[in-house]
C-alpha cells in the first residue's frame, strides 16, 4: 500500500513540474529566430500570404492567448498540427518515439554488458595492471563526445569495411538490431565509461565492508559473495547515476540519430527546430519530459526493491 500511495503521490506532484515545462517551452520556442511562416511559403511569399499562414496558426495573437489555447489543447490531448509534417502532433510521435525507445533500450544493455563485467575486474584487481588499463580506456571514451565516436564508427565500421549499413531502422527485430548497433554502440561506450567508474568505486567500498568480511570468514564462496552481497548492495548507487544520466541517453540519440540517419524523435526535433514548427517542438519536449518523469519513478521504485531499507516519502 505504501508504494502504491508513493506512485500516486509523485504522479500529483509531476502536475505542476508538467505546467512549469510547458510555460518554458512556450516562451523558448517563440525566442527562436526566424518566422515559421516564411518556412512554411518560402522567401518569396507576399505579406498577404505570410499574414494568412500566422493567422491559421494563431501566431497573430497575443502571447497569454497564444498559451492558453497551447495549455487547453495539451490537457485534451491535442497537441496541434505538425507545420513541418502536415499532419497530427501526437501521431507523428507515435510514430517516431518507438524507434527512439528502442535505440535508448539498445543503448542501456550494451552499457551494462560493457561496463559490468569489466568494472568487477577492474574492482577486483584494484591498484594493478587490469585495473589501470580499463581505467585508461574508458578515460579516453569519456573525453569524445557521442557524434564523434558514432562518426568513428559509420567511417571505419559502415563506410570503409561495410560491415554496417550507414542508417535505416531495419523491419523485424533482427534487422533492428544490426541497423542500430553502431548508433547504440556511439551512446553506449560514453555511457558505459561513466557507468564503470561509478560500478567499479561502489564494488571497492562494498568489498571492504564488514559483512563481506565476515561472510568471507564464514567459509562461504566467493559466487556467493559476489552475487548476493556485493553485486545488489554496488547497483544501489549504479542505478541511481543511470536514471539520472536518462535525459544525456536522450540527448545522445539525438546527435546519434542524425549522424547515423535514424528515423526516431531525435532526428526529428532537430528538423522541426529548423522548419520552426512549433508545435512539434512543443510536442517533442513535452514527451522528454514525461518520459524522464517516468524514468525517475521506475528508478526509486527499483532503488527501494534493492534495497528494503529505503523508504518511499
Amino acid at each position: 500500500m505504501d508504494r502504491v500511495q508513493y506512485i500516486l503521490k509523485r504522479l500529483l506532484l509531476m502536475i505542476p513540474t508538467f505546467l512549469l515545462v510547458m510555460v518554458i517551452i512556450f516562451v523558448l520556442v517563440r525566442l527562436l529566430p526566424g518566422d515559421p511562416a516564411i518556412a512554411i511559403a518560402g522567401d518569396r511569399a507576399s505579406d498577404a500570404d505570410l499574414a494568412a499562414i500566422r493567422a491559421r496558426l494563431g501566431l497573430n495573437e497575443p502571447m497569454i492567448v497564444q498559451f492558453w489555447l497551447f495549455l487547453t489543447n495539451t490537457l485534451r490531448g491535442d497537441l496541434g498540427q505538425s507545420i513541418l509534417m502536415r499532419a497530427p502532433v501526437t501521431e507523428v510521435i507515435a510514430k517516431r518515439l518507438p524507434v527512439t525507445g528502442f535505440l535508448t533500450v539498445y543503448a542501456v544493455a550494451l552499457s551494462l554488458l560493457i561496463a559490468g563485467p569489466l568494472a568487477f575486474v577492474a574492482a577486483l584487481n584494484r591498484g594493478r595492471w587490469p585495473d589501470t588499463v580499463i581505467r585508461t580506456v574508458f578515460q579516453v571514451g569519456l573525453s569524445m563526445p557521442v557524434f564523434y565516436i558514432g562518426l568513428i564508427l559509420l567511417t571505419f565500421l559502415a563506410a570503409q569495411l561495410r560491415w554496417f549499413p550507414v542508417g535505416g531502422y531495419g523491419g523485424s527485430l533482427v534487422e533492428k538490431l544490426y541497423h542500430l548497433f553502431l548508433p547504440a554502440v556511439a551512446v553506449a561506450l560514453y555511457t558505459s565509461a561513466i557507468i564503470m567508474r561509478n560500478l567499479r568505486s561502489a564494488i571497492i567500498e562494498v568489498l571492504d565492508a564488514e559483512y563481506v568480511q565476515f561472510a568471507r570468514a564464514k567459509g562461504l564462496p566467493d559466487r556467493l559473495i559476489l552475487g548476493r552481497h556485493v553485486l545488489r548492495n554496488a547497483m544501489i548507487s549504479t542505478v541511481t547515476l543511470l536514471g539520472l544520466s536518462i535525459g544525456n541517453l536522450m540527448s545522445g540519440t539525438l546527435v546519434t540519430e542524425t549522424v547515423f540517419a535514424v528515423p526516431g524523435v531525435g532526428r526529428l526535433m532537430l528538423e522541426a527546430i529548423f522548419a520552426r514548427d512549433y508545435p512539434l517542438i512543443q510536442g517533442l519536449t513535452l514527451t522528454f519530459a514525461v518520459l524522464v518523469s517516468v524514468v525517475f519513478l521506475l528508478t526509486d521504485l527499483f532503488q527501494s526493491t534493492l534495497d528494503p531499507r529505503m523508504r518511499l516519502t
